[in-house]
Protein backbone atom coordinates (compact mmCIF):
# COMPACT_ATOMS: atom_id res chain seq x y z
CA UNK A 1 0.00 0.00 0.00
CA UNK A 2 2.55 2.65 1.04
CA UNK A 3 4.21 1.77 -2.57
CA UNK A 4 1.17 2.07 -3.99
CA UNK A 5 0.62 5.71 -2.54
CA UNK A 6 4.19 6.41 -3.36
CA UNK A 7 3.47 6.42 -6.93
CA UNK A 8 -0.06 7.92 -6.90
CA UNK A 9 1.60 10.93 -5.67
CA UNK A 10 4.50 10.79 -8.35
CA UNK A 11 1.28 10.77 -10.87
CA UNK A 12 -0.36 13.93 -9.41
CA UNK A 13 3.09 15.38 -9.68
CA UNK A 14 3.32 15.04 -13.39
CA UNK A 15 2.65 18.47 -15.26
CA UNK A 16 -0.64 19.46 -16.59
CA UNK A 17 -1.60 22.28 -19.58
CA UNK A 18 -4.46 23.62 -18.25
CA UNK A 19 -7.58 22.91 -15.59
CA UNK A 20 -10.04 23.44 -18.44
CA UNK A 21 -8.00 21.04 -21.02
CA UNK A 22 -7.83 18.23 -18.54
CA UNK A 23 -11.36 18.62 -18.36
CA UNK A 24 -12.09 18.22 -21.15
CA UNK A 25 -9.56 15.04 -22.22
CA UNK A 26 -10.47 13.34 -18.77
CA UNK A 27 -13.49 13.59 -17.13
CA UNK A 28 -13.25 13.56 -12.87
CA UNK A 29 -14.95 10.65 -11.42
CA UNK A 30 -18.26 9.55 -10.42
CA UNK A 31 -18.89 10.26 -6.65
CA UNK A 32 -21.58 12.08 -4.32
CA UNK A 33 -19.82 15.20 -5.46
CA UNK A 34 -20.28 14.38 -9.34
CA UNK A 35 -19.85 17.01 -11.29
CA UNK A 36 -17.78 19.65 -9.17
CA UNK A 37 -15.16 21.17 -11.46
CA UNK A 38 -13.05 23.92 -10.72
CA UNK A 39 -15.90 26.63 -11.38
CA UNK A 40 -17.74 25.10 -9.04
CA UNK A 41 -14.29 24.75 -6.40
CA UNK A 42 -14.42 28.90 -6.96
CA UNK A 43 -17.89 29.44 -6.03
CA UNK A 44 -17.56 26.11 -3.06
CA UNK A 45 -14.67 28.54 -1.38
CA UNK A 46 -15.81 31.97 -2.69
CA UNK A 47 -12.94 32.76 -4.75
CA UNK A 48 -12.73 35.27 -8.00
CA UNK A 49 -10.06 34.19 -11.14
CA UNK A 50 -7.20 36.50 -10.96
CA UNK A 51 -4.88 36.61 -14.20
CA UNK A 52 -1.09 37.46 -14.44
CA UNK A 53 1.09 37.33 -17.28
CA UNK A 54 1.83 33.86 -16.16
CA UNK A 55 -2.00 32.87 -16.25
CA UNK A 56 -4.48 32.30 -13.38
CA UNK A 57 -5.40 31.33 -10.65
CA UNK A 58 -8.35 31.24 -7.91
CA UNK A 59 -8.26 34.40 -5.03
CA UNK A 60 -9.90 34.23 -1.94
CA UNK A 61 -10.56 37.24 -0.06
CA UNK A 62 -12.30 37.54 3.42
CA UNK A 63 -12.08 40.41 6.00
CA UNK A 64 -12.56 39.85 9.97
CA UNK A 65 -13.47 41.74 12.75
CA UNK A 66 -11.20 39.61 15.06
CA UNK A 67 -8.37 39.66 16.02
CA UNK A 68 -8.37 43.34 16.80
CA UNK A 69 -5.04 45.31 15.84
CA UNK A 70 -3.11 45.22 18.63
CA UNK A 71 -1.80 48.24 20.98
CA UNK A 72 1.52 47.49 19.41
CA UNK A 73 4.47 47.85 21.19
CA UNK A 74 7.56 48.98 19.34
CA UNK A 75 9.95 47.89 22.22
CA UNK A 76 8.74 44.37 21.79
CA UNK A 77 10.75 43.94 18.22
CA UNK A 78 13.53 43.46 19.31
CA UNK A 79 12.65 40.65 21.95
CA UNK A 80 10.68 39.29 19.16
CA UNK A 81 13.26 38.16 16.86
CA UNK A 82 15.24 34.65 17.64
CA UNK A 83 18.44 36.67 17.55
CA UNK A 84 19.86 40.07 18.85
CA UNK A 85 21.83 41.64 15.72
CA UNK A 86 23.10 44.66 16.80
CA UNK A 87 23.92 45.67 13.00
CA UNK A 88 20.32 46.45 12.41
CA UNK A 89 20.03 49.26 10.06
CA UNK A 90 17.39 51.97 9.85
CA UNK A 91 15.73 50.68 7.38
CA UNK A 92 15.04 47.85 8.93
CA UNK A 93 13.54 49.39 12.35
CA UNK A 94 11.89 51.78 10.39
CA UNK A 95 9.88 48.94 8.22
CA UNK A 96 9.57 46.69 11.46
CA UNK A 97 7.90 49.26 13.45
CA UNK A 98 5.42 50.10 11.19
CA UNK A 99 2.60 47.45 11.33
CA UNK A 100 1.21 48.17 7.58
CA UNK A 101 4.28 47.05 6.46
CA UNK A 102 3.40 43.49 7.87
CA UNK A 103 2.28 40.45 6.28
CA UNK A 104 1.38 37.42 8.27
CA UNK A 105 1.62 34.50 6.12
CA UNK A 106 1.34 30.76 6.09
CA UNK A 107 1.35 27.83 3.36
CA UNK A 108 -0.30 24.53 2.40
CA UNK A 109 1.83 22.47 0.62
CA UNK A 110 2.02 18.60 -0.78
CA UNK A 111 4.52 17.95 1.38
CA UNK A 112 5.50 18.11 5.07
CA UNK A 113 9.04 17.57 4.46
CA UNK A 114 10.01 20.24 2.53
CA UNK A 115 12.42 19.37 -0.69
CA UNK A 116 12.10 20.56 -4.31
CA UNK A 117 9.57 18.25 -5.02
CA UNK A 118 7.04 19.69 -2.73
CA UNK A 119 4.61 22.89 -3.62
CA UNK A 120 2.93 25.48 -1.80
CA UNK A 121 -0.60 24.88 -3.36
CA UNK A 122 -2.18 27.52 -1.02
CA UNK A 123 -0.69 30.44 0.12
CA UNK A 124 -2.66 32.53 3.05
CA UNK A 125 -1.48 36.32 3.53
CA UNK A 126 -2.84 38.84 6.14
CA UNK A 127 -2.62 42.15 7.02
CA UNK A 128 -4.27 44.75 9.63
CA UNK A 129 -7.09 47.01 7.96
CA UNK A 130 -9.57 49.22 9.29
CA UNK A 131 -8.46 47.86 12.68
CA UNK A 132 -9.37 44.11 11.72
CA UNK A 133 -7.55 41.45 9.90
CA UNK A 134 -7.81 41.53 5.41
CA UNK A 135 -6.54 37.78 3.98
CA UNK A 136 -6.37 36.79 0.83
CA UNK A 137 -5.73 33.19 -0.39
CA UNK A 138 -3.78 32.13 -3.04
CA UNK A 139 -4.91 28.72 -4.62
CA UNK A 140 -3.37 26.63 -7.14
CA UNK A 141 -5.84 24.54 -9.35
CA UNK A 142 -3.00 22.93 -10.48
CA UNK A 143 0.96 22.96 -10.85
CA UNK A 144 1.00 24.72 -14.18
CA UNK A 145 -0.53 28.12 -12.00
CA UNK A 146 2.65 28.44 -9.58
CA UNK A 147 3.77 31.18 -11.78
CA UNK A 148 0.67 32.94 -11.26
CA UNK A 149 0.08 32.62 -7.63
CA UNK A 150 4.66 33.02 -6.89
CA UNK A 151 4.04 36.44 -9.13
CA UNK A 152 1.53 37.72 -7.11
CA UNK A 153 2.64 37.01 -3.56
CA UNK A 154 6.20 38.97 -4.61
CA UNK A 155 4.02 41.69 -5.55
CA UNK A 156 2.13 41.63 -1.77
CA UNK A 157 5.56 41.38 0.11
CA UNK A 158 6.61 44.16 -1.96
CA UNK A 159 4.11 46.74 -0.39
CA UNK A 160 4.44 44.98 2.80
CA UNK A 161 7.96 43.44 3.36
CA UNK A 162 8.10 42.32 7.10
CA UNK A 163 6.99 38.94 6.87
CA UNK A 164 5.08 37.35 10.26
CA UNK A 165 5.23 33.73 10.40
CA UNK A 166 4.89 30.69 12.79
CA UNK A 167 7.99 28.19 12.26
CA UNK A 168 7.91 30.23 8.48
CA UNK A 169 12.02 30.69 8.80
CA UNK A 170 12.60 27.09 9.16
CA UNK A 171 9.81 25.63 6.57
CA UNK A 172 7.83 28.04 4.91
CA UNK A 173 10.30 30.81 3.69
CA UNK A 174 12.89 28.55 2.68
CA UNK A 175 9.98 26.44 0.34
CA UNK A 176 8.62 29.47 -1.29
CA UNK A 177 12.55 30.70 -1.85
CA UNK A 178 12.94 27.57 -3.53
CA UNK A 179 9.84 27.81 -5.92
CA UNK A 180 11.16 31.28 -6.72
CA UNK A 181 14.63 30.20 -7.74
CA UNK A 182 12.95 26.94 -9.56
CA UNK A 183 10.75 29.09 -12.39
CA UNK A 184 13.63 31.04 -13.02
CA UNK A 185 12.12 34.29 -14.18
CA UNK A 186 10.51 35.22 -10.74
CA UNK A 187 13.36 37.29 -8.51
CA UNK A 188 12.56 36.09 -4.83
CA UNK A 189 11.22 38.84 -3.15
CA UNK A 190 13.16 41.16 -0.76
CA UNK A 191 12.08 41.06 3.02
CA UNK A 192 12.97 44.13 5.59
CA UNK A 193 12.14 41.87 8.23
CA UNK A 194 11.17 38.30 9.29
CA UNK A 195 9.81 37.57 12.56
CA UNK A 196 9.23 33.54 13.69
CA UNK A 197 6.80 33.99 16.75
CA UNK A 198 7.18 29.97 17.31
CA UNK A 199 10.15 30.39 19.19
CA UNK A 200 9.33 33.23 21.47
CA UNK A 201 6.00 31.23 21.86
CA UNK A 202 7.80 28.11 22.48
CA UNK A 203 10.40 30.23 25.39
CA UNK A 204 6.83 31.06 26.77
CA UNK A 205 4.11 28.50 26.88
CA UNK A 206 6.34 24.81 26.53
CA UNK A 207 6.59 24.91 30.09
CA UNK A 208 2.84 24.34 30.62
CA UNK A 209 1.39 23.27 27.50
CA UNK A 210 4.00 20.72 26.26
CA UNK A 211 3.07 21.02 23.00
CA UNK A 212 3.12 24.59 21.43
CA UNK A 213 1.11 23.53 18.29
CA UNK A 214 -0.93 26.59 16.83
CA UNK A 215 -3.96 25.32 17.75
CA UNK A 216 -3.06 24.77 20.90
CA UNK A 217 -2.31 27.86 21.72
CA UNK A 218 -5.65 29.14 20.69
CA UNK A 219 -7.59 26.74 23.07
CA UNK A 220 -5.29 27.54 25.92
CA UNK A 221 -3.87 30.77 25.74
CA UNK A 222 -5.30 33.09 23.02
CA UNK A 223 -9.54 31.88 24.15
CA UNK A 224 -10.94 31.66 20.52
CA UNK A 225 -14.33 31.42 21.20
CA UNK A 226 -14.01 34.73 22.84
CA UNK A 227 -12.71 35.60 19.43
CA UNK A 228 -15.13 33.98 17.71
CA UNK A 229 -14.11 31.03 16.07
CA UNK A 230 -13.27 27.81 16.72
CA UNK A 231 -11.66 24.41 15.32
CA UNK A 232 -14.37 22.08 15.69
CA UNK A 233 -14.48 20.53 12.01
CA UNK A 234 -10.93 21.59 11.52
CA UNK A 235 -9.16 19.49 8.70
CA UNK A 236 -6.02 17.47 10.20
CA UNK A 237 -2.45 18.61 9.10
CA UNK A 238 -1.60 15.63 8.26
CA UNK A 239 -4.62 15.26 5.64
CA UNK A 240 -4.10 17.87 3.73
CA UNK A 241 -1.64 17.45 0.97
CA UNK A 242 -3.62 14.00 0.12
CA UNK A 243 -6.77 16.08 -0.22
CA UNK A 244 -5.00 17.98 -2.66
CA UNK A 245 -3.11 14.92 -4.26
CA UNK A 246 -6.63 13.56 -4.90
CA UNK A 247 -8.52 16.14 -5.75
CA UNK A 248 -5.59 16.27 -8.83
CA UNK A 249 -6.59 13.05 -10.17
CA UNK A 250 -10.15 14.52 -10.40
CA UNK A 251 -11.89 13.59 -6.97
CA UNK A 252 -14.09 15.91 -5.42
CA UNK A 253 -12.92 19.29 -4.73
CA UNK A 254 -15.28 19.51 -1.41
CA UNK A 255 -12.36 18.68 0.85
CA UNK A 256 -10.47 22.08 -0.33
CA UNK A 257 -12.98 24.05 1.42
CA UNK A 258 -12.17 22.66 4.74
CA UNK A 259 -8.32 23.44 3.97
CA UNK A 260 -8.73 26.59 2.75
CA UNK A 261 -10.79 27.17 5.95
CA UNK A 262 -7.95 25.80 7.74
CA UNK A 263 -5.42 27.76 6.30
CA UNK A 264 -7.82 31.00 7.00
CA UNK A 265 -7.59 29.69 10.85
CA UNK A 266 -4.13 29.54 10.94
CA UNK A 267 -3.67 33.40 9.50
CA UNK A 268 -6.08 34.74 12.25
CA UNK A 269 -4.43 32.55 15.24
CA UNK A 270 -1.13 33.98 13.64
CA UNK A 271 -2.33 37.57 14.60
CA UNK A 272 -3.71 36.66 17.55
CA UNK A 273 -1.04 35.21 18.71
CA UNK A 274 1.10 38.20 17.74
CA UNK A 275 -0.95 40.07 19.63
CA UNK A 276 -0.57 38.02 22.92
CA UNK A 277 3.28 37.94 22.33
CA UNK A 278 3.34 41.98 22.18
CA UNK A 279 1.15 42.43 25.14
CA UNK A 280 3.13 40.01 27.11
CA UNK A 281 6.51 41.63 26.09
CA UNK A 282 5.08 44.84 27.29
CA UNK A 283 4.75 43.60 30.30
CA UNK A 284 0.67 44.19 30.06
CA UNK A 285 -1.68 41.22 30.47
CA UNK A 286 0.77 39.89 33.10
CA UNK A 287 -1.65 39.98 36.10
CA UNK A 288 -3.71 37.20 33.95
CA UNK A 289 -0.88 35.57 33.32
CA UNK A 290 -0.17 31.97 34.97
CA UNK A 291 2.69 31.03 37.06
CA UNK A 292 4.37 28.62 34.79
CA UNK A 293 3.29 31.31 31.66
CA UNK A 294 5.80 34.21 33.67
CA UNK A 295 8.26 31.92 34.50
CA UNK A 296 9.02 31.01 31.26
CA UNK A 297 8.92 34.10 29.94
CA UNK A 298 11.04 35.35 32.54
CA UNK A 299 13.56 32.59 31.16
CA UNK A 300 12.74 34.37 27.61
CA UNK A 301 13.68 37.93 28.97
CA UNK A 302 16.55 36.67 30.39
CA UNK A 303 18.00 35.14 27.08
CA UNK A 304 17.69 38.94 25.27
CA UNK A 305 19.42 40.27 27.84
CA UNK A 306 16.58 41.91 29.65
CA UNK A 307 17.73 41.68 33.58
CA UNK A 308 15.41 43.46 35.25
CA UNK A 309 12.29 42.41 33.62
CA UNK A 310 13.26 38.93 33.70
CA UNK A 311 13.35 38.83 37.54
CA UNK A 312 10.63 41.03 37.62
CA UNK A 313 8.90 37.95 35.79
CA UNK A 314 10.69 35.55 38.19
CA UNK A 315 9.57 36.92 41.41
CA UNK A 316 5.69 37.34 39.86
CA UNK A 317 5.90 33.72 38.80
CA UNK A 318 6.65 32.54 42.52
CA UNK A 319 4.15 34.89 44.32
CA UNK A 320 1.02 33.20 41.50
CA UNK A 321 2.24 30.10 42.49
CA UNK A 322 4.47 27.26 40.78
CA UNK A 323 4.72 23.46 41.01
CA UNK A 324 7.49 22.27 43.63
CA UNK A 325 10.22 21.27 40.63
CA UNK A 326 9.59 24.75 38.50
CA UNK A 327 9.72 26.69 41.90
CA UNK A 328 13.25 25.35 43.04
CA UNK A 329 13.98 26.07 39.27
CA UNK A 330 12.91 29.99 40.05
CA UNK A 331 14.63 30.04 42.63
CA UNK A 332 18.14 28.97 41.15
CA UNK A 333 17.66 31.62 38.90
CA UNK A 334 17.00 34.68 41.40
CA UNK A 335 19.94 33.59 43.36
CA UNK A 336 22.32 33.95 40.05
CA UNK A 337 20.12 36.83 39.04
CA UNK A 338 21.57 38.50 42.56
CA UNK A 339 25.28 37.06 42.26
CA UNK A 340 25.06 38.84 38.60
CA UNK A 341 24.21 42.25 40.80
CA UNK A 342 27.18 41.72 42.76
CA UNK A 343 24.82 40.58 45.79
CA UNK A 344 26.65 37.99 46.88
CA UNK A 345 24.77 37.98 50.45
CA UNK A 346 21.29 37.89 49.11
CA UNK A 347 22.12 34.68 46.54
CA UNK A 348 23.91 32.60 49.40
CA UNK A 349 20.25 33.11 51.46
CA UNK A 350 18.32 31.71 48.22
CA UNK A 351 21.08 28.62 47.80
CA UNK A 352 20.85 28.26 51.43
CA UNK A 353 17.25 27.62 51.37
CA UNK A 354 17.42 25.64 48.19
CA UNK A 355 19.70 23.11 50.04
CA UNK A 356 16.02 21.86 51.17
CA UNK A 357 15.33 20.91 47.82
CA UNK A 358 16.57 17.46 46.68
CA UNK A 359 17.08 18.32 42.74
CA UNK A 360 18.65 21.40 43.51
CA UNK A 361 21.11 20.73 46.79
CA UNK A 362 24.18 19.92 44.51
CA UNK A 363 24.09 23.31 43.06
CA UNK A 364 23.23 24.77 45.78
CA UNK A 365 26.44 22.93 48.07
CA UNK A 366 28.60 24.20 45.16
CA UNK A 367 27.44 27.61 45.17
CA UNK A 368 27.80 27.95 49.12
CA UNK A 369 31.26 26.35 48.81
CA UNK A 370 32.61 29.06 46.42
CA UNK A 371 30.72 32.23 49.05
CA UNK A 372 32.47 31.31 51.57
CA UNK A 373 35.87 30.29 50.16
CA UNK A 374 36.05 33.82 48.24
CA UNK A 375 33.72 36.08 50.05
CA UNK A 376 33.57 34.91 54.01
CA UNK A 377 36.90 33.23 54.08
CA UNK A 378 35.22 30.69 55.88
CA UNK A 379 37.60 28.10 54.93
CA UNK A 380 35.77 25.50 56.98
CA UNK A 381 32.25 26.01 55.89
CA UNK A 382 33.39 26.15 52.62
CA UNK A 383 35.23 22.62 53.18
CA UNK A 384 32.13 21.36 54.78
CA UNK A 385 29.86 22.43 51.32
CA UNK A 386 31.96 21.05 49.04
CA UNK A 387 32.33 17.30 50.43
CA UNK A 388 28.58 17.63 50.57
CA UNK A 389 28.34 18.61 47.46
CA UNK A 390 30.80 15.96 46.44
CA UNK A 391 28.40 13.19 47.91
CA UNK A 392 25.25 14.54 46.42
CA UNK A 393 27.35 14.23 43.08
CA UNK A 394 28.14 10.57 43.57
CA UNK A 395 24.77 9.97 44.85
CA UNK A 396 23.63 11.15 41.62
CA UNK A 397 25.64 9.28 39.44
CA UNK A 398 25.12 6.30 41.14
CA UNK A 399 28.86 4.85 39.73
CA UNK A 400 32.27 4.71 40.35
CA UNK A 401 34.76 7.59 39.18
CA UNK A 402 35.83 5.06 36.29
CA UNK A 403 31.89 4.72 34.70
CA UNK A 404 31.31 8.16 34.64
CA UNK A 405 30.75 10.56 32.11
CA UNK A 406 33.17 12.84 30.42
CA UNK A 407 31.32 15.66 31.97
CA UNK A 408 30.47 13.98 35.52
CA UNK A 409 34.27 12.81 35.48
CA UNK A 410 35.69 16.66 35.35
CA UNK A 411 32.93 17.88 37.97
CA UNK A 412 34.17 15.18 40.28
CA UNK A 413 37.34 16.38 39.29
CA UNK A 414 36.70 20.16 39.72
CA UNK A 415 35.33 19.43 43.73
CA UNK A 416 38.03 17.21 44.35
CA UNK A 417 40.51 20.31 43.67
CA UNK A 418 38.58 22.34 45.51
CA UNK A 419 38.70 19.80 48.64
CA UNK A 420 42.51 19.87 48.58
CA UNK A 421 42.96 23.36 48.00
CA UNK A 422 40.45 24.08 50.86
CA UNK A 423 42.30 21.48 52.96
CA UNK A 424 45.70 22.98 52.47
CA UNK A 425 44.35 26.57 53.69
CA UNK A 426 43.09 24.99 57.00
CA UNK A 427 46.38 23.26 57.59
CA UNK A 428 48.54 25.92 56.59
CA UNK A 429 46.36 28.22 59.35
CA UNK A 430 46.80 25.56 61.83
CA UNK A 431 50.17 25.64 61.60
CA UNK A 432 50.36 29.04 61.62
CA UNK A 433 48.03 29.00 64.92
CA UNK A 434 50.46 26.26 66.87
CA UNK A 435 54.14 27.68 66.02
CA UNK A 436 54.36 30.77 68.55
CA UNK A 437 53.29 28.00 71.20
CA UNK A 438 55.97 25.94 69.86
CA UNK A 439 58.35 28.74 70.04
CA UNK A 440 57.50 29.35 74.45
CA UNK A 441 58.16 26.10 74.81
CA UNK A 442 61.71 25.77 73.54
CA UNK A 443 62.57 29.19 75.15
CA UNK A 444 61.19 27.58 78.31
CA UNK A 445 63.05 24.32 78.44
CA UNK A 446 66.62 26.57 77.28
CA UNK A 447 67.36 26.91 81.30
CA UNK A 448 67.74 23.26 82.08
CA UNK A 449 70.36 22.80 80.04
CA UNK A 450 71.38 20.50 77.43
CA UNK A 451 70.08 16.77 77.14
Amino acid sequence: MAALDKFARLSALRPVESAALRDREAPREESASAGLDESTLAQLVGATVACTKYGSHLSIRNWHATPEFPEFAPAALDLLCRTQDAARTKKWRAAAEDPEKWLFLDTETTGLAGGTGTYAFLIGIAWWDSGGLQLEQFLMRDFSEEHSVLLELAARIATRPVLVTFNGKTFDWPLLESRYLMTRSIEVPKLAAHLDLLHPARAVWKLRLGSVRLVELERHVLDAPRLGWNREDDVPSSLIPQFYFDYLRGRSPLPLVGVVRHNGMDLRGLAALFGKLNALLDCRQQEETEGLDLFGLSRYLQRRGETERAESACVAARDRGLPLLFDGQAQRELARMAKRRGEHAAAAAIWEALLQDVQCRRAACEELAVYHERRTKNFSKALEYARAGLKELRRATGRSNDALTTTGQRQIESIMKRIARLEARLNAAAKRNTAPLLGEDRVAAAPGGVR
